[in-house]
C-alpha cells in the first residue's frame, strides 16, 4: 500500500481527517509543480521540432536548383511540396500554441481538479498531433513514391521494363520502406512524448485517488 492509498484510508477516520486534509494540501503543490514542469518540457521540445522541420521544409528553397527538380517530380510540382510544407509548419505553430497555453493553464491553478482536467487536456493535444504526424508522414511518402512512378520519365521507363516478378519485388520493397518509415516515426514520438506522457499520466492517477 502507497503514501496515497494510507492518506485515503486515514481520510475514513475523524480523528486524522484534519491531519490528512494538510497532507494532501502538502502533496498537491507537489503533483502541481511536477505536472507544470512536465508540460513545460514538452512544450521546449515541440519548439525545437518546430524549428527542425522548419529548416528542413526551407532547405529546398537555399538548395540546388537540381535538387529542387528532383522534388518537384517527387510531389508532382513545386506547388504540392510548398502547400505540404505550409501546411506541415501552419500544424506544428498551432501544436505549439496550445500546449504554450496549456502550461499557461496548469501554471497558475490552483485547484486538483482543475489541474486534472487541464492534464486531461494536454494528453488530448499531444495524442491528436501524434496522430497527425503519422497520417502525414503515410501521406507524403505515398504521394512521393506515386509521383515518382507515374512522373518520373526514367522510373517510369524502368518499371515498364520489370517482369512480374520484378514488380513484386519492387511493390514489396516499397511497402517495406513506408511501414518502416512510420515505425520510426511512431518510435520517435513514442520515446520523445511516451516518457513524458507516462509521467504526466501517473501525476493525472495520483490526483485522481486524492479526488477520492
Amino acid at each position: 500500500m502507497d503514501e496515497l492509498d494510507l492518506l485515503k484510508k486515514d481520510w475514513q477516520s475523524d480523528d486524522s481527517r484534519n491531519e490528512t486534509k494538510l497532507s494532501v494540501k502538502e502533496i498537491y503543490p507537489m503533483m502541481h509543480k511536477k505536472s507544470s514542469s512536465i508540460v513545460k518540457t514538452l512544450f521546449y521540445i515541440s519548439i525545437a521540432e518546430l524549428l527542425f522541420w522548419l529548416v528542413l521544409n526551407l532547405y529546398p528553397y537555399f538548395a540546388s536548383d537540381k535538387y529542387r527538380e528532383e522534388l518537384a517530380v517527387m510531389y508532382g510540382n513545386s506547388t504540392m511540396l510548398l502547400a505540404l510544407s505550409i501546411l506541415s509548419s501552419l500544424v506544428i505553430v498551432v501544436f505549439v500554441f496550445l500546449l504554450f497555453k496549456s502550461y499557461k493553464s496548469i501554471s497558475v491553478t490552483d485547484s486538483a481538479k482543475k489541474l486534472m482536467e487541464n492534464i486531461l487536456n494536454t494528453r488530448k493535444i499531444i495524442k491528436y498531433y501524434v496522430i497527425y504526424s503519422l497520417v502525414m508522414a503515410f501521406v507524403s511518402v505515398i504521394i512521393g513514391i506515386y509521383y515518382t512512378l507515374y512522373h518520373n520519365p526514367e522510373v517510369s521507363k524502368q518499371f515498364a521494363e520489370f517482369s512480374d516478378k520484378q514488380m513484386f519485388v519492387a511493390t514489396t520493397l516499397m511497402v517495406l520502406f513506408t511501414l518502416v518509415f512510420i515505425l520510426v516515426f511512431w518510435l520517435f514520438y513514442r520515446i520523445i512524448y511516451g516518457i513524458l506522457l507516462k509521467r504526466l499520466n501517473r501525476n493525472y492517477n495520483e490526483l485522481k485517488k486524492l479526488e477520492v
